[in-house]
Formats: C-alpha cells, structure tokens, sequence
C-alpha cells in the first residue's frame, strides 16, 4: 500500500503565501514524477507544477514566478511554496507521484486526498 497525504492548505488573502506538503509513505522503490494539481469548482483537474527525480521543474504559466516546487527524495515528500496568492488559485489541491513499487519496469500513480486552499478577502 501507498499513500500520498498533504497539508498546509488554508485560507489566506490576496498577496499572501501558503506551503503545501506531501508525503509518500508505504511500499516505495523509487519515485519517479511527483507533481501538484489543482481543481476549482466546475473546473477540470488541470497541473500546477511537476517535477522529476532529478529535479526538473515545469509550472502553468499562471502560476510561473509566483509558486514554486521541490523535493526531498530522502523524505519521499513534495513541497509547493505559493506566493503573491490571488482569488483565482482557489481550488483544491491534489498531490501526485508515479513511482515503482519494487525493482522492474513497472510505475503506478497515486493520488493524496486533496487540501483545500481558499484566496479571499
């Protein structure tokens, strides 16, 4: 079994910053992706940040400059520093990783439960 569980999310006002963390626990070899995504009401899920085992990072442009994603490998955990925050990064947020289980070719995805961050006033 493995499990991806977040937190950090919360309310905040505009222009704020918010830390998002994820922790990968259970039967992991390796990880390979680990990723944010986020989902707003009557959105589709759509990616934030994404960034490998070796520490390539991607970002939607909307949040580029602002939001940033890192690793510890050690810890099997994924942050997201989000700052200078606006109404419209309100949405839940989901942690992603694609990883193996044991030695071999095969990677599966896991999902975390999801942390709500609201950006209002």
């Amino acid at each position: 079994q493995v499990q991806l569980v977040e937190s950090g999310g919360g309310l905040v006002q505009p222009g704020g910053s918010l830390r998002l963390s994820c922790a990968a626990s259970g039967s992991i070899f390796s990880i390979n992706v680990m990723a944010w995504y986020r989902q707003a009401p009557g959105k589709q899920r759509e990616l934030v940040a994404v960034i490998t085992s070796g520490g390539s990072t991607n970002y939607r442009d909307s949040v580029k400059g602002r939001f940033t994603i890192s690793r510890d490998n050690a810890k099997n955990t994924v942050y997201l520093q989000m700052n200078s925050l606006k109404p419209e990064d309100t949405a839940v947020y989901y942690c992603y990783a694609r990883l193996a289980r044991s030695r071999g070719p095969y990677e599966y995805d896991y999902w975390g439960q999801g942390t709500q961050v609201t950006v209002s006033s």
